[in-house]
């Protein structure tokens, strides 16, 4: 029964809130993220619970209106209350089953997102550039704080492969998505007969793991620093701010050279580290889902391709969900919420179908 369930999340949200005022537990930082994070992912589904009680409650009073009244005006005025009430019961019976699924507890956190230049040559890095603005202009769009970490530059343009940060609320959750081989058909820059090409760039999109998610041993790390190659003027050029990271265990290996400090550097290169540590067991999560569901990609299965952007035809199809949507100069210039909103439903659907909720 779903009202049972949602007093049981009801009673562990006011648990919860009692528990982060303790002093033993402000004082366990690890407990005290946890809880918080906990009471914060509660709070919306509380918030609908109230809304569904108060929408029940006022059906029932309605119907004893219908039972009770001889008044023909109240009886009418009651009836139409009914209508309104029981059109907004259903979808707001949907939103608390998918509200009541399990949260992926990497959502919240922010990402590593790569793009590499795939097939195609020149015209491929030019498009991994496109794709790298478009994730810029979505991401300036959220409000979200965007940290280039490492880039390779085309020989004429764009990039063959480009490593940044992105923070903010849900980062991960909503950027997961992009992960998988983009193509694009077109007519390249480098192409003198005007004939259409197709060319690729990989995404890759990782949650990143926070500081006490896992535990670098130093005597596991190889340090390495090196000149800048990237832009940034004389100074970054000519001293050793580069730093690259070996982790002798795993083979990983993280360089960062964005920054003018080689402290900096660090600092980054190790939270990247990190991060591709966490990921090596989030894959196993990620693999075992994206056998699952369509809208997930495996982050070992790069060759999956998972959406084109046709410019003859001002078409974009994400083919994990049959999508196909013809405004691609807006979508190529950062407006994929439409997208992003169409395979999150997708996955809910999805989900609901795994957990036997119909």
């Amino acid at each position: 029964m779903i009202l049972d369930k949602l007093e049981g999340v009801r009673l562990r949200f006011e648990e919860v809130g009692q528990l982060i005022t303790d002093p033993d537990v402000i004082n366990d930082m690890k407990k005290y993220i946890k809880l918080n994070k906990e009471y914060k992912d509660l709070e919306p589904l509380v918030e609908t619970y109230n809304i569904y009680k108060n929408i029940l409650s006022n059906i029932q009073s309605a119907k004893d209106i219908l039972a009770t009244e001889k008044d023909e005006e109240m009886r009418e005025m009651a009836k139409m209350e009914l209508d309104e009430l029981e059109e907004k019961l259903g979808p707001l019976e949907e939103e608390i089953k998918v509200l009541l699924l399990p949260k992926d507890p990497e959502d919240d956190k922010n990402a590593i997102l790569e793009i590499r230049a795939g097939t195609g040559g020149d015209e491929a890095s030019i498009f991994a550039g496109d794709l790298y603005r478009m994730y810029t202009h979505y991401c300036e769009s959220k409000k979200w704080k965007i940290e280039v970490t490492n880039l390779s530059e085309g020989t004429v343009g764009g990039y063959k492969e480009i490593v940044m940060k992105v923070s903010g609320a849900g980062v991960y959750g909503i950027m997961k998505y992009e992960s998988g081989v983009h193509r694009v058909q077109r007519v390249p820059q480098t192409e003198t007969q005007g004939r259409v090409h197709t060319s690729a760039a990989t995404v890759a999109v990782l949650p990143e793991a926070e500081e006490f998610d896992i535990e670098l041993r130093p005597e596991d790390i190889r340090k390495d620093t090196y000149c800048s190659s990237g832009p940034g003027g004389q100074s970054v050029n000519t001293t050793y701010s580069a730093v690259r990271l070996v982790h002798n265990p795993s083979g990983i290996v993280v360089t960062c050279q964005d920054q003018k400090s080689q402290l900096k550097n660090l600092d980054k290169a190790m939270a990247e580290l990190r991060t591709r540590l966490y990921n090596l067991e989030y894959q196993k999560y990620i693999d075992e889902i994206s056998s699952k569901r369509k809208t997930m990609v495996s982050t070992g299965d790069r060759s999956a391709k998972i959406r084109t952007y046709n410019y003859p035809q001002g078409r974009v199809t994400d083919h994990r969900i049959n999508l196909t949507l013809y405004n691609l100069p807006a979508i190529i210039g950062g407006d994929i919420k439409e997208i992003i909103e169409q395979l999150q439903m997708a996955e809910n659907a999805e989900r609901l179908k795994e957990a036997g909720v119909e």
